[in-house]
């Protein structure tokens, strides 16, 4: 975090630096320490050791949640880089078409591409690591929103979001060698400490939730777990976008908040390449939506709620440093 600010800050310095900005430093530990009091037992943080940073920040900030997103703010607020101008490159090139049994079990798709991707092993380890928090959170343990990413160059499109009994859909799930129906898998994660936590999600369902390739390749069992075959690593360059979900206005967050946390990443930073989204009824719509919403706001009303004489070129700063962009819009007010 420190080599993204351009500094390294004293414990103290950091401190003062999130609370300007609006988190908290919880801790300043490491993980032999963690151990240690899981224990019971009060240690020092040793030479040599990873010292580990705990911040609390706001419910709502899911782009705090990621090394990229905490270092872009922080950045952005010391004036250090501009705030980041995302857009779309053009039309589709990709299509996903959603089969009406979807609304079944789970109705909702929203896609996404990432091009020409160059992943370090730090910045393929916080890719999957946010995946994880915000299934954790926002995605409520996947009920309301799964993510699946995948390594677009192993695929070949259209593609289709389909629900199928679970005997008729088989594939090599990841991290596995050999095929499985879906309700072979049911049973065999009972197993697994990590994934039968989800099962709950579809028992009992008729039909269970699948995303196909143009050959009819598995990209992702949601809520459940992705096919192996379009697993990505850190060679992958193209990475597919899916976030299955019961909650539409979630989906899109969630895909927005990786889009825009991880197309730094790519040849054109901050670029991302849209989808169309064909839905069971023919209607579509292109997604990510990127379309921001301008509001003006009365600066005497900001004053009266803050306690404060700010002017309108003060606040237009303020909220700029928060990556809002914004500007004076007539006397006594400004557009966000």
């Amino acid at each position: 975090l420190f080599e993204r600010l351009g500094r390294t800050y004293t414990e103290k310095e950091f401190d003062e630096l999130c609370f300007e900005f609006g988190i908290e430093l919880d801790d300043v530990t490491s993980e032999a320490q963690m151990e240690q009091a899981k224990k019971g037992v009060e240690a020092e943080i040793g030479e040599g050791e990873e010292v580990l940073y705990k911040i609390d920040i706001p419910a709502n900030r899911y782009d705090l949640l990621c090394l990229e997103g905490i270092a872009r703010a922080l950045n952005v607020f010391l004036g250090r880089v501009p705030v980041p101008a995302f857009r779309l490159t053009g039309p589709p090139r990709e299509t996903m078409t959603v089969k009406p049994e979807t609304m079944l079990i789970r109705p909702f798709v929203v896609c996404a591409v990432l091009r020409d991707v160059t992943f370090t092993p730090e910045s393929y380890a916080s890719f999957i690591d946010l995946q994880d928090k915000l299934h954790t959170n926002i995605c409520r343990q996947r009920t309301l929103v799964a993510i699946g990413t995948h390594d677009l160059d192993t695929l070949q499109g259209p593609f289709t979001y389909e629900a199928l009994p679970p005997q008729e859909i088989s594939f090599v799930p990841l991290k596995q060698e050999r095929k499985f129906t879906c309700a072979e898998l049911m049973e065999f994660y009972k197993a697994d400490q990590k994934l039968k936590k989800f099962l709950h999600i579809l028992e009992g369902s008729p039909v269970f939730p699948v995303l196909y390739d143009a050959k009819r390749t598995v990209l992702s069992f949601p809520p459940i777990i992705n096919g192996a075959h379009s697993a990505i690593t850190l060679d992958t360059k193209n990475v597919f976008i899916e976030c299955t979900a019961t909650d539409y206005t979630k989906a899109s967050i969630v895909l927005n908040t990786v889009c825009a946390m991880f197309s730094e990443y790519c040849a054109q930073p901050f670029a991302i390449e849209p989808v169309r989204v064909v839905d069971a009824e023919g209607g579509h719509t292109v997604t990510p939506d990127l379309s921001e919403a301008e509001f003006e706001v009365e600066i005497a009303k900001v004053n009266t709620a803050v306690g404060h004489a700010f002017q309108a070129e003060e606040v237009a700063g303020m909220l700029g440093k928060m990556q809002l962009a914004s500007r004076v819009a007539g006397e006594g007010r400004v557009a966000v």
